[in-house]
């Protein structure tokens, strides 16, 4: 999945993706399918070995345009582990008392422990992103964040956690396609809000912020990857190839025994 990572300088053209490409899937959706739940399997045994190693932790960023499929993904990816190791938060806009302090505070809060895999759905890009397509904050605010974000993912890395982030990229036209179909679906119009009809009348903002975002903060050790996400079912794959690679090159490891008499039994 390297041809999704976007390597430190390099330039970033969101128009560029193939939002409906499936290059490197294993087959058609049943295989892939089939592979995702192969997948699934080594997840749940490599997050058992992290959290019994309990010495180093694991950070996913997901970050999308609305119906891109960030929930579904955290759903199909993480299906199977151990709850007690994975904890998924999801920013929404700040509380009054988070708006208090730096917009990284609540983010640092729920940095994942060591042994733990940590998933943000959504996260401290937000302060890149609608603050600056919105104008909620001056251009002199926002564009120095990018430094601020890499010291601090910097820092959380220089204290044992791997970082792993994903743009999942759909097209403006399948976006049209989920709006509406949200709306014709009785059981899935809840999640309509009109609020994203104004959202998307911003789509040509919210690309150029995103390119900019990615291509200031895709760093060594915390790296982008742009997911092609018109497919679901390529998504969810693509997202688990690389979140399985990534702990397999971790390797965690079961601690050793504790050294016991030989000669002790159970009664």
């Amino acid at each position: 999945m390297s041809k999704w990572r976007v390597a430190p300088g390099d330039p970033v053209s969101l128009s560029a993706v193939d939002t409906r490409s499936t290059e490197g899937a294993p087959g058609d959706p049943s295989a892939t399918a089939a592979a995702l739940a192969d997948l699934n399997d080594e997840l749940a045994a490599l997050q058992e070995r992290l959290w019994a190693e309990r010495s180093r932790s694991l950070l996913v960023v997901l970050q999308a345009m609305d119906t891109a499929g960030k929930d579904s993904t955290i759903k199909n990816v993480f299906s199977g582990v151990n709850p007690q190791g994975v904890h998924v938060t999801s920013f929404k806009a700040p509380t009054s008392n988070e708006l208090e302090h730096d917009f990284l505070w609540r983010i640092h809060a729920a940095a994942p422990g060591d042994g733990d895999i940590g998933v943000f759905n959504r996260s401290h890009y937000e302060d890149v992103l609608v603050v600056r397509v919105k104008e909620l904050v001056p251009e002199s605010v926002w564009r120095e964040r990018y430094e601020l974000i890499n010291n601090f993912e910097r820092q959380l890395s220089h204290g044992g956690t791997t970082i792993i982030k994903f743009f999942l990229h759909i097209s403006e036209s399948e976006q049209a396609k989920r709006l509406q179909a949200r709306l014709d679906n009785p059981a899935k119009r809840w999640k309509f809000n009109p609020d994203d009809l104004t959202e998307r009348a911003r789509w040509p903002a919210y690309q150029q912020a995103y390119q900019e975002a990615i291509q200031n903060t895709s760093t060594p050790h915390a790296p982008w990857h742009i997911i092609p996400s018109d497919r679901r079912w390529y998504r969810n794959w693509a997202v688990a190839r690389v979140v399985v690679d990534t702990l397999t090159e971790m390797n965690p490891q079961y601690p050793d025994p504790p050294e016991l008499d030989p000669h002790l039994r159970v009664v």
